[in-house]
């Protein structure tokens, strides 16, 4: 049955794949957002420009599209989702919020800011942080997210709303074409740059974290905007696989034809300032069963694949500052070839 949905935001790294699985379902889709960023639309998708801010200004203006849906994709603050239930409030719609899996109190403990280590895979049902706020602190906040980003309110908000049903669908760390924080970008520098190998400490090879590619996290959404099963739901998505770092970065060797080989070594094998700023204790990994089951999800794009998409998406559109992107657990080449030297 074709529905009438209307996008906040939409036109970054996930959205636009979002509103091509919408409009291949055969959806009327209305995206909403600043006209800064340049996003290739499918035809027939309407357009109104505006400020995320000036939300509730635009009430009339958006309740007459009489959306039946209206899903958020960049709902970040409580504030965020107050203005979006007063903007649709007295409507028959159903709202979606994309949320994210730092809700967890297990997202503390990879921060080191509790110490408990939480049983993995995490289900819907999972104990939340107790610690709101978690990139206030940061100094290079992901995305650039505001002082009072957090998930957990806006949750919160949508969800408590007796008036307009709500979604959630948390989110793993996402990579594919586009991806604003270049993921693979620091394993695919050192494959590129002919390393004869990727030192990689012994306290994150085992470390599991979910991800998702973003064709496949966008097809879920998808499914959880437009089906009415999902309405008070709450959902995961992630790849089924659930990889250590070194069977990623081998992955992403064997996909490029890397020469070179993952050396995994020990706490008194590194330099000795060095340090990590994650309990790698605690995995990061969800169960994506619900969403399987109840809205029969599965991957449209199989993880080499995937890999294979990113990777070649990745080599195109190298970072101009490719230093903000390193990742915080691999050395430098000069430590990196120090170790080499005494283990190859």
């Amino acid at each position: 049955m074709k529905m009438k949905i209307l996008i906040i935001g939409g036109t970054n790294f996930i959205g636009p794949p979002v509103v091509r699985h919408l409009i291949a379902m055969g959806h009327e889709v209305t995206v909403f957002h600043r006209g800064k960023t340049t996003a290739q639309l499918p035809a027939g998708v309407h357009q109104i420009l505006g400020e995320r801010k000036y939300l509730t200004q635009m009430k009339d203006e958006l309740q007459q599209l009489s959306p039946e849906v209206v899903l958020d994709m960049i709902a970040y603050t409580e504030h965020d989702a107050r203005a979006l239930i007063e903007a649709f409030q007295g409507m028959q719609a159903r709202i979606v919020v994309v949320s994210s899996m730092d809700v967890y109190q297990a997202y503390s403990v990879l921060l080191g800011k509790e110490s408990d280590i939480v049983p993995v895979p995490l289900t819907e049902n999972s104990s939340l942080r107790s610690l709101l706020y978690p990139f206030k602190e940061m100094p290079n906040r992901p995305l650039g997210a505001p002082d009072d980003y957090e998930k957990i309110l806006v949750e919160n908000v949508i969800m408590g709303n007796t008036d307009l049903p709500g979604t959630v669908v948390r989110l793993p760390m996402v990579y594919g074409e586009n991806d604003p924080l270049h993921r693979l970008f620091p394993y695919l520098q050192r494959i590129d740059d002919k390393r004869p190998a990727i030192v990689v400490p012994e306290s994150i090879a085992n470390w599991r974290g979910s991800y998702g590619y973003v064709e496949n996290v966008a097809y879920a959404i998808a499914l959880a905007a437009t089906n009415a099963i999902a309405q008070n739901r709450i959902y995961h998505v992630s790849d089924v696989e659930a990889l250590t770092e070194v069977e990623r970065i081998t992955q992403i060797g064997e996909i490029t034809h890397w020469q070179g080989k993952v050396v995994t070594v020990t706490q008194s094998q590194l330099p000795k300032e060095w340090k990590l700023p994650f309990n790698t204790q605690q995995d990061w990994l969800v169960d994506s069963t619900r969403i399987r089951q109840e809205l029969e999800y599965k991957e449209i794009v199989p993880l080499n694949e995937a890999l294979k998409r990113t990777v070649n998406w990745q080599r195109a559109n190298l970072p101009e500052q490719p230093e903000q992107f390193a990742a915080p657990w691999l050395l430098d080449y000069v430590d990196e070839d120090k170790i080499l030297s005494q283990v190859i």
